[in-house]
């Protein structure tokens, strides 16, 4: 590695032409089609106050992040009437083209597509050079596996260019176990020669106590990728399902905990497209008490069902080896 150059993102710096590169769309161009100054302010509507204060913020900045959203959702914004919406969306429909394109298009857009690298070297072959953006990377394990200490290694991988032509960026880390420590990234800023309070200026944080929260934060997210465009290249939430496991209780309440996973992945995978960013996420492990009966030879397997190994585009398995080793396995990858 180079030493201090090659960090990147010092304040709001952003490439010219990565921004031709992204396509963002502002809501602002609603004007053009008869949507007033005060209803796109609603839709845009985030900051720090909102998110903790005003639960109705709605954290949509750019024409797709309108066409991604529901109606019945933009119904649920104070002031949008359904007849607003219906206007809304149509004028929205009218500046992005949202039918059908060729292969050799969809081909031209994923050359937008960059890789973080893991810091190790064996790690990012296994992964076909890193974790990817515009998609969803889950790790799971079980305790103290290294999950929380590879979250805390990307939030400085993130932030050095590589040889595939990613520049490096900031990241956004939501902590739902309270396991983020500043103190753990110093030593892996002295890995890669970086400047640790540089480093640590760069990382973005936020604790997440609920589920309802977890969910609110990722309007803020959405928010402040549009704010810096460009800018943020990493989202990490840290784990999750742990909040899921305690706000939701037994059988009765696993069809309505299920239902609202699925709506956070589905917003986390849209602000994957949306803004070109990674998104990783960790995961917990349970026991399974059928497979003794099957002879498994792992009893234990990651919580979330199958609607969050549908929602993965890569599934990481992290397992204790001998002494202070790890393993990590791919059962899923798309590249």
């Amino acid at each position: 590695m180079q030493a201090e150059q090659e960090q990147v993102v010092q304040g709001n710096e952003v490439d010219e032409e990565e921004d031709e590169e992204l396509d963002i769309q502002d809501v602002d161009q609603l004007q053009q089609h008869g949507i007033n100054v005060a209803e796109i302010k609603k839709l845009q509507a985030c900051s720090f106050q909102i998110i903790y204060w005003n639960f109705s913020a709605a954290g949509i900045c750019t024409i797709k992040g309108i066409m991604m959203t529901t109606r019945k959702r933009m119904c649920e914004i104070k002031g949008l009437s359904e007849a607003k919406v219906d206007k809304i969306k149509e004028g929205a429909a009218k500046l992005m083209k949202t039918g059908f394109i060729t292969a050799l298009e969809v081909c031209s857009r994923r050359k937008q597509v960059f890789k973080i690298s893991t810091g190790s070297v064996e790690f990012d072959k296994l992964l076909g050079g890193g974790i990817e953006s515009q998609a969803i990377t889950e790790v799971f394990g079980e305790f103290r596996t290294g999950k929380t200490q590879l979250s805390h290694t990307l939030c400085a991988t993130c932030q050095m260019p590589n040889a595939n032509g990613f520049r490096g960026g900031k990241i956004i880390y939501i902590d739902t176990e309270n396991t983020f420590r500043p103190d753990r990234l110093r030593p892996i800023c002295d890995r890669f020669n970086m400047d640790q309070e540089a480093m640590l200026e760069n990382v973005l944080y936020a604790r997440a106590y609920t589920s309802d929260h977890q969910m609110e934060l990722l309007d803020f997210v959405a928010a402040k990728f549009h704010e810096e465009l460009g800018v943020f290249k990493l989202l990490i939430v840290d784990s999750i399902m742990a909040l899921f496991r305690v706000d939701f209780s037994g059988r009765g309440e696993l069809a309505e905990r299920q239902q609202k996973l699925a709506q956070m992945l589905s917003r986390l995978q849209k602000i994957a497209e949306e803004y070109n960013v990674a998104v990783f996420i960790s995961n917990q492990m349970t026991a399974d008490p059928g497979a003794a009966m099957s002879f498994q030879a792992d009893p234990k397997k990651p919580i979330g069902g199958h609607i969050l190994a549908h929602a993965s585009t890569t599934r990481i398995m992290l397992k204790k080896g001998r002494a202070e080793t790890r393993i990590a396995k791919c059962l899923l990858e798309l590249y």
